[in-house]
């Protein structure tokens, strides 16, 4: 079928230009704009307007993915090929396992959306993001420390294991690592750890989306198992209703007995606070904010 010519478009309704070009992102012929902004029919300047917004929009959105490669883009340039981040998610819940995510990127990866897990409240678009991480991924995996060993060496120790354990999980060996805020114990790769990393760097980011749904996954099976608890909801978050339903229900399995939530529910005494490296029981805002989106 040949090119429409401008005259060709312009023949077209303005529904019909809005179908093409706003809701199926076609591209917009030179010429086209221009047209409109001196187009006397109803709608044709707001069309216009639209789709300048959407371009400006684009420009942005792919300033920010490039900005978001920052540290990818410096050690790629360095000879490092292959660039690993890593995040976990689950730190601050009352129950489940801490997860960690490692994913190593192609070069100049950029998926329109990517962003820090905890930023993406919808819960649709988060797994919409990971199946096409995980489609274009060079390789990733996951790494689950389990509620025994969170209770056993602390949740700051069982981050640092889920995290390991997610590298160890790749397919192939990454030439360096990115990780959120700490530095991986026993990792084979040198590795860099930066401050806010989820919202810094595109690679981490990444881990942390697969991270997160991979956890909210895994509590979705354990509400199946252990009902009238709402972990589907709250993901074991420590949300005003998981508190009042584990004072009411009593404690699950899946609960971390070093918690001080669920000590006190369990009549235990409190957990030796200088024993922890962080605080075990104190979810971010941020993060409850996901729990209670679901």
């Amino acid at each position: 079928m040949p090119t429409p010519t401008l005259d060709d478009l312009l023949s077209k309704s303005i529904p019909e230009l809005r179908e093409t070009f706003l809701d199926r992102r076609r591209a917009v012929p030179k010429g086209l704009l221009e047209a409109l902004e001196v187009d006397t029919r109803q709608g044709a300047h707001q069309l216009a307007k639209r789709i300048r917004s959407r371009y400006r929009n684009n420009r942005s959105e792919g300033q920010r993915l490039h900005t978001l490669l920052r540290f990818e883009i410096e050690l790629w340039a360095q000879g490092y090929s292959l660039i690993a981040g890593v995040d976990e998610a689950g730190m601050a819940p009352l129950a489940g396992p801490v997860v960690a995510g490692a994913v190593i990127l192609p070069q100049n990866y950029k998926l329109r959306g990517l962003n820090d897990s905890k930023k993406i409240l919808d819960h649709e678009t988060r797994e919409e993001l990971a199946v096409q991480i995980k489609s274009d991924a060079v390789c990733w995996a996951v790494g689950f420390a389990e509620v025994e060993e969170i209770d056993q060496i602390n949740i700051y120790h069982a981050g640092l294991l889920a995290m390991r354990r997610a590298v160890e999980g790749l397919s192939c060996l990454p030439d360096f690592v990115l990780v959120d805020a700490r530095r991986i114990p026993h990792c084979p790769s040198p590795q860099r750890g930066i401050i806010r990393g989820d919202a810094l760097s595109a690679s981490i980011a990444a881990a942390s989306i697969i991270a997160k749904t991979t956890r909210d996954a895994h509590m979705l099976e354990m509400d199946a198992l252990y009902s009238g608890y709402g972990l589907a909801s709250h993901k074991g978050y420590p949300t005003p209703e998981h508190c009042r339903l584990l004072k009411k229900l009593g404690a699950l399995p899946i609960h971390r007995r070093s918690f001080g939530r669920v000590r006190e529910v369990l009549g235990l005494d409190p957990v030796q606070t200088e024993l922890f490296d962080q605080p075990t029981d104190e979810a971010a805002p941020a993060e409850i904010a996901i729990a209670q989106s679901q």
